[in-house]
Order: C-alpha cells, then sequence, then structure tokens
C-alpha cells in the first residue's frame, strides 16, 4: 500500500448543512484525500445522547420529539443535496435502528453501555452517508468514492463507551478492506466509532472522531493526517479568551499533545499518538478557510520558543489526602494511586509533601462516592471545586533561570493553589479559580507572547 496516502477527517461544523458538506467534499478533492472520515452532523451526537438519557427515564413523547429533529435535519440535507431515493430509504432503514433502541431503553428503563453506544455510532452513520453522496457528486467525472462501514476496519476491545484501540488488528483489516484505495478509488468512514471481534458496535468516547482517523492513518501507513475543522489552525491560545492570539505555522507532537490534554479544544489529547507512532505528519486547517496556511504538526520544528502557546482547562477539582503514616512509609503512594486505577479515574497533575498528596481531576469524578471512601480509609481527605488549570506549553521549560519569576510577576496577586513544574520540559502548569483562568491567560500571553 502506498505511503503517499491522505486521511482527511472534517468535524461536525463540516457537516452542519448540504452547504458545509459540498464545500467539505471540494476539499477533499482539492487536497487529493484518499480516506475521508466524518464527524455526525452538527449538535447530532448531543441530541442522540439527550435521547438515551431520556429513554432511560422513560420519557418516550420527549425522545420522538428529538428523534424527528434528527430525521427532520437529515432530510432537508438530502433534500438540498438532490439525493437518489436509494439514499433515503438507507436514510429510512438508520431513523428505525434510532427509534428501535430508543424505544427498548424507553421500555426497559435501562440503557446498558452496549446500547449507548449504538444510539450514538447513529450520527456518523447517517452524516457519512449524505456526505458520501456530496463526494460522489463533486468527484463525478474521474473517481470512485465508496462508503465504508468502519466497524468493517476499526477493531476495538469490549470496553463500551470509551472502547480501546486494537492496533495490530486495525492494520491488518485496513490491508484487507482499503486494499483498492488509490487517487481513482476514495473511501468515506465513520470517525468515533467502531467495533469488537464480535461485531459489536463500540464507541472510542466523546472526541474520538480525531483519534480514529489517526488510527486509520496509521494503519495505512498514509503519510499525511488533516484536520478539517472551523478554525484555520492551532493558536497561541483560545482567540475567544486573547484576541491578539496568533496562529501558528508549525508545532511539535509534544507541545501539540500537552496542549490537547490541558484544555485546547482543537484536538482530542489522543489523536497524537498513533500520528506519531506511524511518524503520519499532521495538519490542521478549516474547511471554512481551505486556503488558509494552517498548522503542521512534526516531529521538529524549525524554531523552538520557550513559550509557543498556552491553555486552560476548566470544571477541575483538587483532592488533598493527608495522614502521618505517610511519613518515611513506601507503598503509600502506591496505594493511592491503585484506588484512582481500580475506578479508570485519570489524574492530570499531583504535588507531594511529606504527609500529604494532592492531585487534580475532572469534576465530574466527585460523583464517584466509593472512591472518596476507599480514599477516606487511607487517610483525611480535603476536596476543592471550581478550579482550572493553566498551562504553558514550550521548550525547555524545567531548565530556564527565572521563568516562574516571570510567570508570577506577571499573575500579580491571583492566587495560585497548585503548581507542577518538573515533571516535562514542554509543560508549566498551575492552578487557579475558575473566574480567574482567563485572566491568567490575557497576563501571560501579554508577557510572552504578545
Amino acid at each position: 500500500m502506498s505511503n503517499d496516502l491522505i486521511v482527511a477527517k472534517f468535524g461536525g461544523s463540516s457537516m452542519a448543512d448540504a452547504t458545509c458538506m459540498r464545500r467539505s467534499a471540494k476539499v477533499s478533492f482539492d487536497q487529493k484525500a484518499n480516506l475521508v472520515v466524518v464527524s455526525a452532523t452538527y449538535g447530532t451526537t448531543n441530541q442522540l445522547i439527550q435521547i438515551s438519557n431520556l429513554a432511560s427515564k422513560g420519557q418516550w413523547d420527549e425522545c420522538a420529539e428529538l428523534i424527528e429533529k434528527i430525521k427532520t435535519k437529515h432530510n432537508d440535507i438530502a433534500s438540498d443535496l438532490n439525493c437518489y431515493e436509494s439514499v433515503r430509504e438507507q436514510l429510512e432503514t438508520l431513523y428505525n435502528e434510532l427509534e428501535t433502541l430508543s424505544k427498548g431503553v424507553s421500555l426497559l428503563r435501562d440503557l446498558t453501555p452496549k446500547a449507548f453506544d449504538g444510539l450514538q455510532s447513529l450520527g456518523e452513520r447517517m452524516s457519512s452517508l449524505l456526505f458520501t453522496y456530496a463526494m460522489k457528486e463533486v468527484h463525478s467525472e474521474n473517481k470512485d468514492v465508496r462508503l465504508l462501514d468502519v466497524r468493517k476496519v476499526l477493531r476495538t476491545d469490549d470496553r463500551f463507551n470509551r472502547a480501546s484501540a486494537q492496533i495490530d488488528e486495525i492494520k491488518e483489516l485496513c490491508d484487507l478492506h482499503l486494499g483498492e484505495i488509490s487517487n481513482d478509488v476514495i473511501f468515506v468512514t465513520q470517525g468515533f466509532i467502531g467495533s469488537t471481534k464480535d461485531g459489536e458496535t463500540t464507541t472510542l468516547g466523546r472526541g474520538g472522531s480525531d483519534y480514529s482517523a489517526a488510527l486509520l492513518a496509521e494503519g495505512l501507513r498514509a503519510r499525511t493526517l488533516q484536520i478539517w475543522t472551523d478554525v484555520a489552525g492551532i493558536a497561541t491560545t483560545d482567540p475567544r479568551i486573547v484576541k491578539e492570539a496568533k496562529l501558528l505555522g508549525e508545532i511539535t507532537f509534544q507541545e501539540a499533545a500537552e496542549l490537547a490534554t490541558f484544555g485546547a479544544k482543537i484536538l482530542h489529547p489522543t489523536t497524537l499518538t498513533p500520528a506519531l507512532r506511524a511518524n503520519v505528519q499532521v495538519f490542521v486547517g478549516s474547511s471554512y478557510e481551505p486556503d488558509a496556511p494552517g498548522t503542521w504538526i512534526k516531529k521538529s520544528t524549525s524554531e523552538a520558543p520557550l513559550i509557543r502557546a498556552m491553555a486552560k482547562r476548566e470544571a477541575q477539582s483538587l483532592i488533598t489526602l493527608s495522614t502521618p503514616k505517610m511519613l518515611h512509609t513506601h507503598g503509600f503512594l502506591f496505594e493511592i494511586f491503585k484506588i484512582f486505577n481500580n475506578h479508570r479515574v485519570s489524574v492530570d497533575s499531583i504535588t507531594t509533601s511529606e504527609i500529604s498528596v494532592s492531585l487534580t481531576v475532572d469534576d465530574s469524578t466527585l460523583l464517584n462516592k466509593t472512591l472518596f471512601e476507599e480514599l477516606s480509609a487511607l487517610g483525611e481527605v480535603k476536596i476543592e471545586g471550581e478550579l482550572s488549570l493553566v498551562s504553558l506549553i514550550g521548550n525547555n521549560i524545567n531548565h530556564t533561570p527565572g521563568l516562574a519569576a516571570r510567570i508570577f510577576n506577571a499573575l500579580g496577586d491571583i492566587n495560585v493553589r497548585m503548581i507542577c513544574l518538573g515533571a516535562s520540559k514542554h509543560n508549566f502548569c498551575f492552578l487557579v479559580a475558575n473566574d480567574k483562568a482567563s485572566e491568567c491567560i490575557e497576563k501571560l500571553h501579554k508577557e510572552f507572547i504578545a
């Protein structure tokens, strides 16, 4: 299989309506994409989650109303694209599956993880059907455009709602089902979803469309992965916070991964792992402004500034566990992290002292009462919520004298609850109150970038 292949992924905003689909189809044509991965139409995944939750409570009338909205949206796109009757019939089949699954959940009042994944998968399956038609319209003269059910290729385990990819099997299945891919044969497929070896539908978690596109790029040994969104690349920070934010022409994999992990919403945090693993270069651009320069993500860049970009991650909680038992005792941190591991809870940042350990988690973790009961058995637990993690991403951060002084001078009297420095040469992060996070970004951007 050629290593000159290009995988292009289009997000929900690029699938919003027939106009967006036609525009995205033209972008894929101009960029010579060989495999196109699409998200659900804008807002549909949220509607499917609502339907799932309402059905689990037996609120069928509200479910039916939302189902009709989804049908109307996709029928309108089909009409605007002048789709063939066969496309409309395939849409009807998917609508029937949506109603059947929803009714089953509603009657049982039981939303199993498997049923939830089945419902969520319908967004991408509907959008990819419509987008394939838009692609055929744009590529009608000399290209063979085929719709591929990604579940034939993207093999996962059976951990529903957040399945893990089976890398070696994906490579084998790409060879099997995408062997005809070429400059003349283009495939359209779905992001976000996969299947077990028994054929059960799974999802990769929210934001998983980027990740699945990267997995497919790795499986195909592609040269380039293009991520097309509604913004023209990766900026030095969120332009909604700092209007002077600048678009970055290039950024390293390490910097981009840190930026994604610590709050930049343009990329899903796990997206870059398969691309880095397979040495696939990544481009981020806007389907609305396809001629804009965009951002290239590379192994190395021509410049390595001290601070390249910054981000904030909201809805964080600080958990502090204190006990004299920690003093000169081995294995105590192991016991703490074993609890988090058993509950599959990710810890973002951590600091320790002689008799206490503080760590940050997403606010959603606070709903896990059993986890806190188990932590309380080890020592006194204190919880602070409504916090944000502010991160500065760059190079050689942990070996630059005077950096911390510049940061805290810029922050002035803003209270910092926790600092993490030294674990990565690419990241300096600290915790502040939610209502101070944007102000921190504004001051630090002015100090280091503007």
